[in-house]
């Protein structure tokens, strides 16, 4: 038995006592994950300096308070999310209980990305342990130094049998991706999501693939361009550009392109100083190969603001490009990274048909004071979230489903819709052995006014809030009455 099979079989094990199906179990867990965030903050805004560059501000803003929020709603609202829940009955059903009981799957494997390590590899892991899994955690070997600090950190605060850390690259998650899991939930690329998937096809086992694409940022002219430009700006090149749900392009009117340009330039400079090389908030790519992979991109374009690099340093500095055609080397992958090219487009319709005839995005960004454009792109194209006049904010919401579609991924997460990723919902109908007169409309010999009755009884639904409003009224009637009778007579 390989070393990677032995721990999937041990998480199987610990998950087969039963221990993670009690909620006070899983909430303990949770209250644990959320004491390392808070008691080793150090120690992992240290490794994501050294892995990304990040601040130790811009790590408490961008990783670790949306865990602590997931956490807290898991808490607050798990006994609420794990009851049953009750479903419409029809007239043959109307004495039975008949609801959707959550219960979890089993093994989960999550395969975390490095771009926002902690992020995206403990939102999962919290909807996993909320729903009673037992969860395999496999973070991504490029962000090595946070890598190691997870694994230690982890199996200190954690239930370490339920929930183990696989480090290492390719080989070790190719070993995992052999064994049978109940769920696997992968971050990261589409080319990779297609490995995964089919990896999981040989056991039949679902999978959750939060992927990435282009999402395209259309700009309006009947907008306020200051403003758009500076969300833009913020939402491109935060964590220099590594964000899965940046603005990958620019699509605008030509009439407008050196506006966009210039206030871009302006954002630039007031977020990142004159030298974002030496700026505490601006980052660096995660390693030389795809920092060598983002200047092929640039060959062929203008590079009409930034443009410095240090490959020593895997530094590229917020750049913007122009001379951008769709037939551009930029425009043939997700970019990941601080390029942002700008592609003329004569209006509404013509961004709307480039969209179109691309793989549906992660993410749309449209900026308009027109309302009519904005219902526009919602109705006329398809992509993971739409966001109207601003960036990245919806991954905030907690409400909000977060996931793709096609190209850009399947299955969602966040907030309670991960706690349903990471359950089945199982059906349930508990009858009485009584009221047998009822079921001989389906018992053989099937005559003509069985059949009528059963349509009767299977057709009509049944709405159990008016009937119970109804029965309310009808007390409230048989009470006035009464005391109209007895006191005002």
């Amino acid at each position: 038995m390989s070393s990677k099979q032995q721990v999937v079989e041990q998480a199987r094990k610990a998950f087969q006592t039963g221990r993670s199906k009690e909620l006070p179990y899983r909430i303990q867990q949770l209250k644990n994950l959320r004491r390392l965030i808070s008691e080793r903050q150090a120690d992992i805004a240290d490794a994501l300096r050294n892995d990304l560059y990040k601040s130790e501000n811009g790590t408490q803003l961008y990783e670790m308070i949306g865990l602590e929020g997931e956490i807290n709603l898991a808490v607050s609202r798990l006994a609420e999310w794990a009851a049953p829940r009750p479903v419409e009955k029809s007239l043959l059903t109307i004495s039975d209980e008949v609801f959707i009981q959550p219960e979890p799957l089993g093994v989960v494997l999550i395969i975390g990305a490095w771009n926002y390590p902690w992020a995206v590899t403990l939102q999962p892991l919290i909807g996993a342990i909320a729903a009673g899994n037992a969860a395999v955690v496999k973070p991504s070997e490029l962000s090595s130094h946070t890598s190691k600090v997870m694994e230690e950190l982890l199996s200190q605060y954690l239930d370490k049998e339920m929930y183990p850390v696989v480090t290492g690259g390719v080989p070790e998650t190719q070993e995992l991706l052999q064994q049978r899991f109940d769920h696997v939930f992968y971050t990261g690329s589409s080319t990779v999501g297609k490995l995964v998937m089919e990896a999981a096809a040989r056991h039949l086992t679902p999978v959750t693939l939060e992927l990435g694409g282009k999402s395209p940022c259309y700009i309006d002219k009947d907008c306020d361009l200051a403003i758009a430009c500076r969300r833009i700006t913020w939402g491109k090149y935060v964590n220099c550009g590594q964000t899965c749900i940046a603005p990958d392009y620019i699509l605008c009117e030509p009439s407008i392109q050196a506006r966009v340009i210039d206030e871009i330039t302006k954002c630039i400079k007031e977020f990142y100083t004159d030298d974002p090389k030496t700026c505490p908030d601006y980052g660096r790519i995660i390693n030389q190969r795809h920092f060598q992979r983002l200047m092929g991109l640039v060959e062929g374009n203008s590079v009409v603001v930034g443009g410095d690099t240090d490959e020593s340093q895997c530094y590229i500095s917020p750049t913007v490009l122009t001379g951008v055609t769709a037939d551009s080397k930029v425009m043939q992958e997700e970019i990941f990274g601080p390029l942002l090219p700008i592609i003329p487009v004569s209006g509404t319709q013509e961004a709307i048909s480039f969209v179109n005839h691309r793989e549906k995005p992660l993410a749309l960004y449209v900026f308009s004071s027109n309302k009519k454009v904005i219902k526009q792109f919602m109705s006329e194209t398809s992509s993971g979230a739409l966001l109207a006049n601003d960036c990245l904010v919806h991954y905030t919401v907690s409400d909000l489903p977060f996931g793709g579609v096609g190209n850009s991924g399947m299955g969602c997460y966040h907030g309670k819709y991960t706690f349903d990723q990471l359950s089945h919902l199982r059906s349930c109908l508990i009858k009485r052995l009584n009221m047998e007169a009822v079921n001989q409309m389906r018992y053989p010999p099937h005559t003509a006014k069985k059949l009528q009755w059963a349509r009767l009884f299977l057709l009509r639904q049944v709405n159990l809030a008016r009937w119970r409003q109804m029965a309310k009224v009808a007390v409230l009637a048989v009470l006035a009455a009464f005391v109209v009778q007895r006191f005002l007579r």
